[in-house]
């Protein structure tokens, strides 16, 4: 043998056993076990649940193995029953990431056929439920995993601890991506020590819900202290905290540009020195209170304040407060007209902006009763992307309903109004997103389904970051139980509302799902669904749209005044086509709001059906189109409305009075 090839067969034999003990030394998937449970229910359909559980956990793989730069993907099949999440921390390179990935699910397929299952390391997170759970945040079960050894200088560590955790719960809401790793001196008699400490939330939560689930954590880990290492975990977030690092130097954040006006430590010094200032007024003020507080009677809550809440209920406003701060209901406080009132700013005497719905519906002593009883309960409703209803007055000439004030007012302005072509790529993607996760919430996370009816741009209101804000949800709940819409008042607006409810008054959730596939068009193309397209032909928004995904010319949609820079060609055929799917003739064939949900999240990464041709009512020509509307064997004839249906042409003639 040559000796040349023999030399260099052992060399690279060494640069080989050399490669193979640095990267195990290297690598670090970090699986020690903290918490797993499975649900005490199990799935009906096995053989259904796990082909469509293996494809989720296919699609999570494909996620984290395709993208160098992801650690956090939601996968779910639509025609299955499997909505999962794996989340690694991100200082975890892809190859250790996906070793955790893989340990996570063996571990997890030990909970056999239930219908939920969790497993959480160290380094990741895997979850997967029967049904949606990607906006959750804390939960019960929440708690803090903490070590069994105490700090050698106890007292400086635990003033770096909590001040580093204070820091990270300040700051990893407003990161980007909701990660942050830092670290903090201890300073200490005996020398000084380093904390290092991370906190991550689930991307699917929002920055508030990220808040408020690391103030929990936070607390959780907290009692850990004064031990070298502390945890802490909930369904949306995740703390740990260390006297040994546990991740690379050059995977540190820096925090302090999203710590506001300071760090915690300065913020404590200086409330310390206003504090040591003032406590002697306090106690002075506080015995004067307390003689005060004695001799009176606690008043009744009154409509001077923002804070109605869950236990306390809706705010009992007085009916001269209102028409005081509306200026006598006057026309230059008008905010606009909807379909069941008008609305009105208002500033209340604490100097606090309302808006304020007079409502056009019976005041009989049974409407009334009814009226109390479904304020009570849609001012329960508490989600970020839905306006809050903040109290009522029954105490006057007219059933009044206030609201907080949205200050953009509403959707319908900048996308055909004085403002249009305002709004760019993200904000309108962010619209949609929080339109969906808020009907999501009405459908299937609230403890009363509530069905709007009236989905369209003017009841979707923006606030300051241009958040979607759904509004006028559960007024249609207030018409008569006993008699159908169609009968009394059409609760919806005609080309938003499906055809099987504005021809034969069919309701279910599938009402608004088509409505927010028809929102989610008109916000893409800066047009209304009714306006007809100037051209020869006279297309409709529904029409021009469903020619263009046939042939694949979905960007030809797009509002002109965007910038063709901020989107993909795939972005808006994933939207679009998403879109189409909840449009579709068929109540049955559309997607449930938390399965929109998941489509809009995926990017494209899920797969799903082609929709089928959409079938919609022509406002204009008074007749439903659409090849594959297929009506109920008996049409509805009502006073407001009748329907004939022709079987071979599909097309069903509406005439109103």
């Amino acid at each position: 043998m040559n000796p040349n090839r023999k030399k260099h067969g052992v060399l690279s034999m060494i640069l080989l056993i050399w490669w193979w003990l640095t990267a195990v030394v290297v690598a670090d998937p970090q699986i020690n076990l903290l918490n797993s449970g499975c649900s005490q229910y199990n799935v009906s359909n096995e053989s259904a649940f796990y082909a469509s559980l293996n494809a989720t956990f296919s699609s999570l793989r494909a996620q984290l193995n395709n993208n160098t730069n992801t650690r956090f993907a939601t996968a779910q099949q639509v025609t299955g029953s499997a909505y999962a999440t794996v989340q690694c921390r991100n200082y975890l390179s892809t190859a250790d990431c996906l070793t955790c990935f893989t340990t996570a699910v063996a571990q997890i397929r030990n909970c056999s056929a239930a219908n939920g299952a969790r497993v959480i390391y160290d380094g990741c997170f895997l979850r997967y439920e029967s049904s949606s759970f990607y906006d959750q945040t804390t939960e019960p079960g929440n708690e803090g995993i903490c070590g069994n050894q105490t700090a050698s200088q106890p007292t400086a560590f635990s003033v770096a601890v909590k001040e580093l955790l204070a820091d990270l719960q300040v700051a990893t809401p407003r990161i980007n991506g909701f990660f942050a790793a830092s670290k903090k001196e201890a300073v200490g008699s005996a020398g000084n020590a380093t904390v290092y400490a991370v906190a991550q939330c689930a991307e699917t939560v929002s920055e508030i819900g990220c808040q408020d689930c690391l103030t929990v954590a936070s607390r959780n880990a907290e009692v850990c202290i004064p031990s070298v290492v502390g945890r802490a975990i909930d369904a949306g977030c995740f703390l740990r905290y260390s006297e040994t690092p546990f991740f690379a130097d050059n995977q540190t954040t820096n925090i302090l540009p999203f710590l506001g006006n300071g760090s915690s430590s300065n913020k404590k010094a200086i409330i310390g020195g206003v504090v040591g200032g003032v406590v002697g007024a306090v106690l002075i003020l506080a015995v004067f209170v307390w003689f005060i507080i004695l001799r009176r009677r606690k008043p009744i809550i009154r409509g001077d304040i923002l804070g109605a809440t869950e236990l306390q209920g809706p705010v009992n406003y007085k009916y001269k407060d209102l028409k005081s701060a509306t200026k006598n209901f006057s026309e230059e406080n008008k905010l606009g007209e909807g379909g069941f009132g008008d609305v009105y700013k208002g500033t209340l005497k604490n100097g606090k902006i309302v808006a304020v719905k007079k409502l056009t519906i019976s005041q009989s002593s049974r409407a009334k009763a009814d009226f109390e009883s479904e304020v009570k309960l849609i001012s329960n409703v508490h989600h970020r992307n839905m306006i809050r209803l903040l109290g009522c007055c029954t105490k006057g000439p007219e059933l009044l309903l206030v609201y907080e004030y949205m200050a953009n007012s509403s959707l319908d302005k900048f996308l055909f109004g004085e403002r249009r072509g305002s709004l760019n790529w993200k904000q309108r993607n962010d619209i949609i997103m929080g339109t969906a996760r808020g009907l999501a919430y009405l459908h299937e996370e609230f403890h009363v389904c509530i069905i709007h009816r009236d989905i369209k741009t003017d009841n979707i209101l923006l606030d300051d970051d241009f958040q979607a804000k759904i509004a006028d949800f559960g007024l249609a709940r207030l018409l008569p139980e006993d008699k159908s819409h169609l009968n009394t008042r059409f609760a919806g607006t005609l080309g938003y509302t499906a055809p099987e409810y504005t021809i034969h008054g069919q309701l279910s959730e599938k009402v608004d799902i088509y409505s927010f596939g028809v929102v989610v068009l008109e916000i893409i193309c800066g047009r209304r669904m009714s306006e007809v397209k100037n051209d020869p032909n006279g297309e409709y928004l529904l029409e021009r749209a469903w020619k263009l995904y046939e042939n694949d010319e979905h960007q030809e949609l797009v509002d002109e005044t965007l910038d063709p820079n901020e989107y993909t060609t795939e972005e808006v055929k994933g939207i679009i086509e998403i879109a189409l799917l909840c449009i579709q003739s068929s109540p049955a064939l559309r997607p449930s709001m938390s399965e929109v949900v998941v489509l809009l999240k995926s990017k494209g990464s899920v797969e799903r059906q082609p929709p089928s041709k959409p079938a919609y009512v022509d406002t204009d020509q008074k007749k439903v189109r659409g090849d594959t509307y297929t009506s109920p064997s008996t049409a509805s004839s009502t006073s407001n409305a009748t329907a004939s249906v022709s079987l071979r042409s599909l097309v069903v003639n509406v005439k109103h009075n």
